[in-house]
């Protein structure tokens, strides 16, 4: 080989390393920008603990009222030019009423209005009137399962209801047929907590419901009372039964009242409020088989009737709380914090009926109205001794 050819060979075989070396860094600096670039190739994932669910507690309050019972003395009292006005006889206690997330309420008489016919003890019809005063002093819920139901028969009802849907009022225990029997009856909350009502009555005075029509009103029926009960329960946070039962002005309650109480309880009922025997009968907590605690009122008495006996002048508003805490799809509801309001019904030779807070009375609106008060808050807390008396 020449001299020339030698070098030309030495001078080739440079640049094919130069080549490849400079290749080789090439393509490690494109590798680099991919994984500067968010490639995970051939490096370990970042570990991350998960986030711990948000512990979330809602909370709402309910009052409950006792019989709204609309003798002729109380509707003739609120007649007016142009129809009958009851707004004045509660406007001492709206503020108490229409302070609560729901309020409901036991119309002992059916609203069918002037057009049937007006009428008292024993068979009532009341005025639309009466459902329109509930409404202004912040009553969302009524019950209409008790003894007074068919007084004034079924046209009585689809008129009642007819008025209760016209104003916006949930209404429960009495329907206008089957398929709105069947549609339970559940209040949401803005916080979120379902409420459902859930009403019946030992009987109706005697009166058969119209055969094919139990819709009409529902009755205490044990097997049907748990049925609906587990209903509800699959629907709503809570469970609400009214439950009109009970001897007439008796201020303690009877076995058959406890008996069904602490049923009712047992299949998961989380309040029972109580309503017929027209006085207060007092507070207690019963246990269910599973634990659980059902908060009770026997009977919350008359709210505004035209009674004039003593202890069937008294009646009160009942509250209590509900709070709802969710941690992930964990949820908790507890019922708690019982209060009380003891009420009198106020009037002079039946007129100016006014119902008033009893810890607001003075001794001209009635004598020894403190006595009076005292002793009612110890008849209410007999069983519950924290029961706290709202007076503010």
């Amino acid at each position: 080989m020449t001299r020339g050819k030698f070098i030309k060979v030495i001078l080739f075989l440079f640049m094919v390393v130069v080549l490849a070396s400079c290749g080789k860094e090439i393509s490690e600096g494109k590798m680099d920008q991919n994984r500067t670039a968010g490639s995970h190739i051939g490096k370990p994932m970042e570990h991350r603990e998960p986030k711990e669910p948000i512990e979330i507690t809602k909370e709402i309050s309910i009052t409950a009222i006792g019989d709204m019972l609309i003798h002729n003395s109380v509707y003739n009292d609120a007649e007016v030019d142009l129809g009958y006005d009851f707004k004045p006889m509660l406007k001492r206690v709206e503020p108490f009423l229409s302070d609560a997330t729901i309020s409901i309420a036991n119309q002992e008489t059916m609203i069918g209005g002037v057009e049937l016919g007006l009428s008292s003890y024993p068979t009532f019809n009341s005025p639309t009137e009466v459902g329109d005063a509930l409404k202004w002093a912040g009553v969302d819920v009524v019950s209409l399962a008790n003894n007074h139901t068919l007084d004034r028969g079924e046209e009585a009802i689809q008129r009642a209801i007819k008025h209760w849907e016209t104003i916006d009022m949930m209404y429960s225990g009495a329907y206008k047929d089957e398929q709105d029997r069947e549609q339970m009856r559940i209040y949401e909350t803005e916080e979120g907590i379902s409420v459902a009502f859930l009403s019946y009555t030992y009987g109706t005075n005697g009166i058969p419901v119209p055969i094919g029509k139990d819709y009409l009103v529902n009755l205490i029926d044990r097997e049907l009372i748990a049925m609906e009960i587990k209903e509800a329960e699959k629907e709503a946070d809570v469970v609400v039964v009214s439950l009109h039962f009970g001897n007439e002005y008796e201020r303690m309650p009877n076995q058959i009242q406890k008996d069904l109480v602490q049923f009712v309880a047992d299949e998961g009922a989380d309040v029972v409020l109580g309503h017929h025997p027209h006085v207060l009968q007092p507070v207690d907590w019963v246990e269910g088989e599973d634990g659980s605690r059902t908060l009770v009122i026997y009977s919350l008495g008359n709210f505004l009737s035209g009674q004039d006996e003593f202890y069937r002048k008294i009646g009160g508003i009942f509250k209590f709380h509900i709070s709802k805490t969710t941690k992930g799809s964990e949820k908790e509801v507890t019922v708690h914090s019982p209060e009380f309001l003891p009420t009198y019904v106020k009037y002079s030779n039946w007129q100016d009926f006014e119902v008033i807070p009893m810890y607001q009375l003075t001794d001209q609106e009635l004598p020894n109205a403190k006595k009076h008060y005292e002793e009612m808050k110890e008849h209410m807390s007999i069983w519950v001794p924290d029961l706290k008396f709202i007076e503010e």
